[in-house]
């Protein structure tokens, strides 16, 4: 199985756009020391021929531009994305369904519950329906979106999309609008999962042994943002668990037998985005890495 890290940030990208964050700042005058990244987005292929995208970024014209192995190769008109699925209808994940309106056939999966909230936007109808098909996925039933692929998807806790959010929001709930996937070819597993509220034992049993886990590294500490001086919301309230602090992803999922550990989906506040800082030491030491763009596996 082979996995290409597409865009590894969260929403906004690194530099985000109107951000003067220390971060950002750096990202565009000093790139060495923290690396420009794109919005949340892997491909992934059996055969390295055709391709899952596993959510569409704003950035996804950036993206396939970016990666050679997505490039059209036959006749006059052609793309090796043959399907793609959704992890949940955030716009950093929904909003580059937008730029695949070019008359190309490619079959779009999610769970009932995001295709909805998809479904209920009209914009989306320039995907055609006689030339992307939809199809909604029920939660644990493996499926093959290409031949040599499985996938199967699995509650995490999380929230509705910001632009769906109402007056009884409820972060942390297991429903179909935040899942994980996980995905299988010859006999090895990666977990994907660039959204996740807080880790659950049941989260724990669910990955435990796969050969990569690719997951939500939004926020370093629960108040990123706020120490950073540029919003006020935390991790948790943006339904993301923090990488470090109580509760944090680290500790948690120290005790579970994985492969790789790698971070996606990561905030432009996120201290670990600084190369040469402690805070990505302390990361790394701890046996993560920091994902970016670009970062290929080969399962």
């Amino acid at each position: 199985m082979r996995v290409v890290i597409l865009g590894s940030a969260a929403g906004g990208g690194l530099p985000q756009w109107n951000c003067r964050c220390p971060i950002c700042e750096t990202a565009r005058r000093q790139p060495e020391r923290v690396r420009p990244r794109t919005q949340s987005s892997i491909a992934v292929s059996a055969d390295g021929t055709d391709w899952l995208l596993v959510n569409a970024s704003p950035d996804i014209r950036q993206q396939l531009s970016d990666t050679p192995a997505l490039h059209p190769r036959e006749g006059l008109r052609h793309a090796p994305i043959k399907a793609v699925l959704l992890t949940n209808g955030d716009v950093d994940h929904v909003a580059g369904l937008l730029t695949l309106r070019e008359g190309q056939p490619f079959t779009l999966y999610g769970t009932a519950g995001i295709l909805d909230s998809v479904n209920a936007n009209r914009v989306f109808d320039v995907l055609a329906a006689d030339v992307v098909k939809r199809e909604a996925i029920a939660m644990e039933r493996s499926f093959a979106p290409l031949p040599g692929l499985t996938v199967t998807l699995f509650a995490v806790p999380g929230k509705v999309p910001l632009w769906l959010e109402g007056d009884g929001l409820d972060i942390g709930a297991e429903t179909e609008t935040t899942v994980g996937a996980m995905i299988e070819a010859g006999g090895r597993r990666l977990a994907y999962i660039p959204g996740c509220a807080r880790v659950t034992e049941r989260l724990k049993a669910r990955i435990a042994g796969v050969d990569a886990l690719l997951f939500d590294g939004t926020v370093l500490y629960d108040d990123d943002m706020i120490r950073a001086g540029v919003g006020t919301k935390t991790g948790w309230r943006m339904g993301h668990v923090p990488m470090r602090g109580e509760h944090g992803s680290v500790d948690a999922l120290a005790d579970v037998a994985l492969g790789r550990r790698i971070f996606v989906h990561i905030n432009n506040t996120n201290p670990v985005l600084v190369e040469d800082a402690p805070e990505r030491a302390g990361i790394e030491a701890a046996g993560w890495v920091v994902g970016h763009d670009g970062l290929e596996l080969n399962l």
